[in-house]
């Protein structure tokens, strides 16, 4: 078994607990946080989009300017970027990186953001633009010739691209949680993204990943991403009682209009975020220390799941995923850069030497 980390990137000093309105790139921030993830051990970043928000590949090239481990995962909407300009693209930071890009893929969860920057297509019919785009990209990274491309949303004729990735392809990510994320990722992506949900719920996720992967002739499946916000302190009494503060500035923010999501809101319109509320409703704690309050506070916008403890129940905790079949863990905090550093002091080092001791038993009764 092994697991690799993910966060995310920030851009600035603004996070959910002291949000700043419209908030400017710092560029000293930006270099100081990538290589904070660099050093501390982190194994990729995610680049994210948003429709108002800043240009992920110039994010991600200036990331690679200033590290020198940690792979970069650029956010990608199908809508905003022809896919013989995304391949070009792509390969052409993943050159300057030395081979440190992956692509994740977002479909789309809302109408609303698509249709914001002039995408009006169906979710179905986004995650079938989707399969064809990801087939685009892989053709375009190994095609020695000039080749044509006819689809029912991409067309064109002759494309050449000289522009090769270091290993001869990028991973490509998709994540979600309908039957179509199932089914476009079962069937074509190296990676899969799964929000932190309870174990069993989970489980049944990977195992929906792996029969969709099966169906389309996969001799193997994607490997699995989970994502979580752990609230991390010395003994878990202390972690329960800074989750509750975070739980309070979290709520005062969105009553203010400061949050992820106005108070106001109207129920998330994408099944991942449907499926955090459902669980939420059932009550606040599940399992080890996934915590659930984090998800209503902000009508489960985005990744909003909490694992709360000591840096042993945090590892712990990250280890029963990692048991289920997670490989890669997405950890980011509250207090982006200091939570950062916490996770990267202790809390990874604690799951590695666990995976370490036990590839170390294997061996030895092999």
């Amino acid at each position: 078994m092994t697991a690799e980390f993910i966060s995310i990137t920030f851009t600035n000093t603004s996070n959910e607990l002291a949000p700043v309105r419209d908030p400017a790139i710092d560029p000293r921030f930006l270099v100081r946080y990538a290589r904070t993830l660099d050093d501390y051990g982190f194994n990729y970043t995610l680049v994210p989009y948003a429709s108002s928000s800043f240009d992920p590949f110039t994010i991600g090239a200036t990331i690679a300017a200033h590290t020198k481990n940690i792979k970069i995962i650029v956010a990608l909407r199908p809508n905003t970027i022809f896919p013989t300009v995304a391949a070009k693209a792509l390969a052409t930071l993943d050159q300057l990186s030395e081979g440190r890009v992956v692509v994740h893929f977002i479909a789309g969860g809302s109408d609303a953001e698509q249709a914001s920057e002039g995408d009006f297509l169906s979710k179905e019919e986004r995650y079938a633009r989707l399969e064809e785009y990801i087939r685009i990209l892989r053709r375009a990274w190994i095609s020695a010739e000039p080749f044509d491309f006819e689809g029912t949303y991409y067309r064109f004729k002759q494309f050449r691209n000289a522009v090769r990735p270091v290993a001869g392809t990028i991973p490509v990510s998709v994540g979600g949680s309908s039957d179509a994320a199932y089914r476009v990722g079962g069937a074509h992506a190296d990676i899969f993204g799964l929000w932190g949900e309870p174990l069993a719920e989970t489980k049944d996720q990977i195992e929906r990943i792996e029969a969709a992967a099966k169906r389309a002739g996969r001799t193997d499946r994607p490997r699995i991403w989970v994502t979580f916000r752990p609230i991390v302190a010395e003994t878990d009494d202390l972690a329960w009682a800074k989750a509750h503060r975070t739980l309070d500035a979290l709520n005062r923010n969105r009553a203010k209009g400061l949050g992820k999501a106005p108070a106001a809101a109207p129920p998330p319109a994408n099944v991942g975020s449907q499926r955090l509320l459902d669980i939420a409703a059932r009550g606040d704690v599940h399992d080890r220390a996934l915590w659930y309050p984090t998800v209503t506070a902000t009508n489960a916008s985005g990744a909003s799941t909490a694992l709360v403890g000591s840096p042993r129940t945090i590892a712990d905790s990250i280890l029963d995923y990692v048991d289920l079949g997670a490989e890669l863990i997405s950890i980011r905090g509250y207090d982006n850069l200091n939570d950062a550093i916490d996770y990267g002091r202790f809390v990874l080092p604690l799951v590695r030497e666990e995976l370490d001791r036990r590839a170390v038993t294997t061996r030895a009764y092999a």
